[in-house]
């Protein structure tokens, strides 16, 4: 009886600690916690409830304030990126991340795909060599709720596939629409040409990054492209932020372009994947070491997927045996 009462009081000793470290956490000074549970919830479409579990609307609304990546006024310098399509040995490489991009696989000058880690985060990298060969798709089985992007990959014949935009869901017929406007070979085939803050490529296979609305944006040249954001490298320069950028963290992707033309995908694990999540402070710090000129957020959490010669490469936080949600378009590499 005495070891069972001993045993009891162990527990309620473990469980009243693990109550006390958490209300510190949520409610003390430190302001990290409470930040990261805030701006992580509010930023799901599903899970905003849990912010409001803990603090009330001006609380949430105080800290939304003080975590925001600041908009650029500009538009990218399409001038200032020089493709550089002849292949040279590199004897010394400036720095590990140079060497990561500019030292491609033996017998493939189109793309290589690698794994790396930055602040307890597995990273899944495509790099692409010729940019030309990047597309935007739409996945074909919208109307019934969009496909896995393995199934997105090998309906196109793509090499590569990640993720892209956001998408809202009809809860009676279970249609999904990429959030925004999506712009493939010059063309709008979903959203409005009202849509602006674009993210695309033009036919020379530049970066595009704009705040114009998408009739516009093709005017200016525009073939493939999409409405997402944060955009987090402008010109070489990095967003202003503060906090941790108001997105929270979670796992991401991020499509970007050095000035040489070479065209990086980015797509972090997390949720329980062996990774944290990364924060938008932390993904424009992550590209930044790449040498990347331009450089955006595309759709994240358990969308973020990457599918390289129909196999999955980086490890989905969504549903199901393989993790995959179901995605309504892709940027693609064929």
């Amino acid at each position: 009886m005495k070891k069972k009462k001993d045993k009891l009081m162990i527990t309620i000793v473990i469980l009243d600690f693990f109550v006390l470290v958490c209300f510190f956490l949520t409610y003390g000074p430190i302001s990290y916690f409470r930040n990261m549970l805030i701006t992580t919830a509010m930023t799901t479409r599903t899970h905003q409830y849990l912010a409001y579990i803990f603090y009330d609307a001006d609380t949430i609304n105080e800290v939304m304030h003080q975590n925001v990546v600041k908009d650029f006024n500009t538009t990218t310098d399409t001038s200032k990126i020089r493709f550089n399509n002849t292949v040279t040995k590199i004897d010394k490489y400036d720095n590990e991340f140079e060497e990561q991009v500019l030292k491609r696989d033996e017998g493939n000058d189109l793309y290589k795909v690698f794994e790396t880690k930055y602040k307890n985060n597995k990273i899944h990298m495509l790099v692409v060599y010729d940019p030309t060969r990047i597309s935007m798709v739409l996945s074909k089985n919208n109307a019934r709720g969009g496909q896995h992007m393995t199934t997105i990959a090998k309906d196109y014949g793509a090499i590569a596939a990640v993720n892209a935009s956001g998408f809202t869901r009809n809860k009676a017929t279970r249609a999904i629409t990429p959030t925004g406007v999506v712009i493939s070979d010059g063309k709008i085939v979903s959203g409005s040409s009202d849509t602006t803050q674009l993210i695309g490529f033009n036919e020379d296979g530049v970066l595009v990054l704009t705040n114009d609305d998408a009739r516009t944006a093709i005017k200016k040249g525009m073939k493939e492209g999409m409405s997402f954001g944060p955009f987090l490298i402008m010109n070489g320069e990095k967003a202003g932020m503060k906090g941790d950028g108001g997105w929270g963290y979670a796992p991401r992707t991020a499509i970007a372009q050095r000035k040489d033309g070479i065209v990086i995908f980015a797509v972090s694990d997390g949720r329980g994947k062996g990774s944290s999540g990364l924060s938008m402070v932390q993904l424009a710090d992550f590209l930044y070491q790449y040498g990347v000129y331009n450089a955006a957020n595309l759709d994240g959490g358990g969308s973020s997927v990457m599918v390289v010669n129909n196999e999955l490469v980086s490890d989905p936080g969504g549903f199901g045996y393989t993790g995959e949600r179901y995605l309504g378009n892709a940027w693609i590499l064929k």
